[in-house]
């Protein structure tokens, strides 16, 4: 049985994810204090993270970052009440996996989970490692360092970025990263593409305005080159 870890303050919204989730068979923990949370986070390793942006103690953003940086890829599905974009792209830029602004629709949100979990289980395939530039990646052990520094990659994008080193040289459209990677039970959008890339090239690439591995291809999407 998948362990869903909810971390929200409101009790009432809170008690409905959960109500909602176990009856999806999942087991579910929750909490509604951001240091609590990330306690119990670091000892229960859940297999996912429904996260509130908005928190008493640590907030939502402190959260995934120190998740983050202690190389925990467990997906994190964040919650927020705030409808502005930088809010969303701050998110992603800091190690979420997938969003969802308030009010939202459980069975959207369930419909994520299951894409989410879908995705840890499938069984390695391609590429488990990478070397280019001052850059190696151990895709298999969530791993990758830029010379002598560590890099901090979310799960989801050290999956986009294994999917344009598996397909080298390639042109890879929005649309195709979008149902490959996010897959047709998940509900981004091209422009939720556009700030991954954006987050990836900033680790990346030496000058991220200037890339030189991650390619725009006018018109048609992105190409990976070594």
């Amino acid at each position: 049985m998948k362990k869903i870890f909810v971390v929200e303050d409101d009790v009432t919204i809170r008690k409905g994810l959960v109500e909602s989730l176990q009856m999806e068979n999942y087991e579910v923990s929750s909490n509604g204090n951001g240091d609590e949370a990330f306690s119990l986070i670091k000892t229960g390793k859940p297999d996912l993270i429904i996260l509130d942006l908005m928190l008493p103690g640590k907030n939502g953003f402190e959260i995934c970052r120190e998740l983050r940086r202690d190389n925990i890829g467990t997906p994190i599905i964040m919650l927020t009440s705030k409808t502005e974009e930088i809010d969303k792209i701050l998110g992603l830029e800091i190690g979420a996996d997938d969003y969802v602004t308030k009010p939202f629709s459980v069975r959207e949100l369930v419909a994520r989970i299951k894409a989410h979990l879908r995705r840890t289980e499938l069984p390695h395939s391609g590429i488990d490692e990478t070397s280019f530039g001052n850059i190696h990646i151990n895709f298999k052990k969530h791993e990758a360092v830029k010379g002598k520094t560590q890099l901090t990659f979310s799960s989801m994008e050290l999956k986009i970025l294994k999917f344009f080193v598996e397909h080298e040289g390639e042109v890879i459209s929005r649309e195709l990263l979008l149902n490959n990677v996010w897959g047709f039970e998940s509900f981004p959008t091209t422009r939720t593409v556009d700030n991954f890339i954006l987050s990836i090239r900033k680790q990346i690439e030496d000058n991220p305005s200037e890339p030189k591995h991650l390619l725009t291809v006018h018109k048609a999407g992105y190409k990976f080159v070594k």
